[in-house]
C-alpha cells in the first residue's frame, strides 16, 4: 500500500513538472507561439511554367485540408498560363494553315514561262542538227 501511494505521488509530480515545462510560467514561455503557415508561391513569374514547377508545388496543411485561397491562386495562375499557351498554339496553327494554303494554291506556283517549256538540248544534239 505504501508503494502504491508513493507511485501515485510520483506520477502527480511528474505530470505537474511536464505541464509547467510545456505551458511555461510568467514572462518566459517554454514554447513560443507558432506563426501560421503561409503559402509562398514557388511558381516562377519571370518565365513560363514547366511540368517540374507544377510537380514541386506543395500547399501548407490547415485544419480542414488546404487553404482555399492558396489553391485558388495557384489554379488561377495555371489556368492563365494554359489559356495563353492555347491562344499561342491557335495563332501558330492559323499561320501554318495560311502558309500551307499559299504554298499549295498560291498564284504563279504552277505557271511556266515559254522559255522554260522548251526542251533542253545538249551540245551533241545541236551538232547533229547542223
Amino acid at each position: 500500500m505504501v508503494l502504491f501511494l508513493f507511485l501515485v505521488i510520483a506520477l502527480v509530480v511528474v505530470v505537474g513538472a511536464v505541464t509547467l515545462a510545456v505551458v511555461g510560467g510568467g514572462d518566459r514561455a517554454a514554447l513560443p507561439d507558432v506563426s501560421p503557415e503561409r503559402f509562398t508561391d514557388p511558381l516562377p513569374r519571370e518565365r513560363a511554367l514547366r511540368r517540374a514547377d507544377v510537380e514541386a508545388l506543395r500547399f501548407p496543411l490547415t485544419v480542414r485540408g488546404y487553404r482555399m485561397a492558396d489553391v485558388d491562386d495557384a489554379l488561377g495562375r495555371l489556368g492563365a498560363e494554359l489559356a495563353e499557351r492555347d491562344a499561342h498554339i491557335a495563332e501558330l496553327e492559323a499561320a501554318l494553315a495560311g502558309a500551307q494554303a499559299a504554298a499549295v494554291g498560291g498564284p504563279g506556283l504552277f505557271k511556266t514561262d515559254a522559255q522554260d517549256t522548251e526542251p533542253v538540248r545538249d551540245a551533241a544534239e545541236e551538232e547533229n542538227d547542223q
